[in-house]
């Protein structure tokens, strides 16, 4: 059975998505420390780093390989100007949870567990560590973006870690030796500290490369407080909120916010186990949080 998001197409490499989730958990495999970040680098040695990278299974290579040479300036321009029109579709949150269950293969051994409840799996623990309720649903609603796949996007252009384009890639990005074969790395005017942007020019400003996190973020963004949409928009920006880098673009909004990114990527990284929720005696809480938030329908 072929599916988007699950396959042995060599442009898909990875065997299903989770596998590149399993390598972030990996490679991130103690939270951060808040304080840390906010002037200094973790304290990991680079050789601590080129670890978990040749760990990784060739899969997870390959696809990191496809990404850093994919993802141009060029190219993000492109993908916002062809889904933020948010003209793919009109369907509800809950509706587009079940709808992201068609990356799961019912056939295969390796997993039992859906994409909606993976989300519940988040947002579970998210409610019961006690946490206001736009947080709970900032939990459910944080992957949905990887609907991407379903509209015939490949997995580099839906997950990964992502980066600034139009500037230099850092060196603290997972993989950098792939972004040799990037064209944007023969652009001088693109491999500067700060490149096309202003320094503190504030992250609202600066391009990330394309992927579920942007397209989350867009397609809610009106309807949730400012720390969740940080949530949804940088949950998947490892190279600042866990390395420290390209502070020289941020803003004070984006310092004050780096709390709450790291405080959320404790529950998307580290709450994800093989026992399943009660996905039909969740629902009916879900559905009466869904619409304290969000119009019946939203616009994808």
């Amino acid at each position: 059975m072929t599916i988007p998001g699950k396959t042995n197409d060599p442009q898909n490499p990875l065997h299903d998505l989770e596998e590149w989730d399993d390598f972030v958990k990996d490679r991130y495999s103690k939270p951060a420390d808040p304080q840390k970040l906010v002037g200094t680098n973790p304290d990991k040695s680079e050789e601590q780093f080129r670890d978990y990278e040749a760990e990784a299974r060739s899969s997870v290579r390959e696809f990191y390989r496809q990404n850093h040479r994919g993802q141009t300036l060029e190219f993000v321009h492109q993908k916002r100007d062809e889904y933020l029109k948010l003209d793919r579709r009109e369907m509800g949150v809950w509706e587009a949870a079940e709808f992201l269950n068609m990356l799961v293969d019912d056939s295969d051994p390796d997993t039992d567990l859906s994409q909606l409840a993976h989300l519940l799996q988040t947002s579970e623990q998210i409610r019961s560590d006690g946490h206001p309720r736009w947080f709970v649903l900032a939990g459910f609603v944080h992957d949905l973006g990887k609907v991407l796949c379903l509209f015939g996007e490949p997995q580099w252009a839906v997950v990964g870690d992502t980066f600034p384009v139009g500037c230099a890639f850092s060196d603290k990005i997972v993989f950098p030796e792939f972004f040799d074969a990037n064209p944007d790395k023969r652009s001088a005017e693109l491999q500067t500290t700060i490149g096309i942007y202003e320094e503190g020019c504030g992250l609202d400003n600066v391009l990330l490369s394309w992927g579920h996190d942007e397209y989350i973020y867009q397609v809610t963004k009106e309807h949730l407080p400012v720390e969740a949409q940080y949530m949804l928009r940088y949950h998947s920006f490892y190279p600042w909120h866990r390395e420290g880098e390209y502070r020289r673009l941020t803003n004070g909004q984006d310092r004050e916010m780096l709390k709450w990114v790291l405080e959320f990527n404790r529950y998307d990284l580290y709450t994800k186990s093989h026992e399943p929720p009660d996905v039909e005696a969740l629902k009916p809480y879900y559905e009466d949080l869904i619409a304290d938030f969000f119009p019946t329908k939203l616009r994808w």
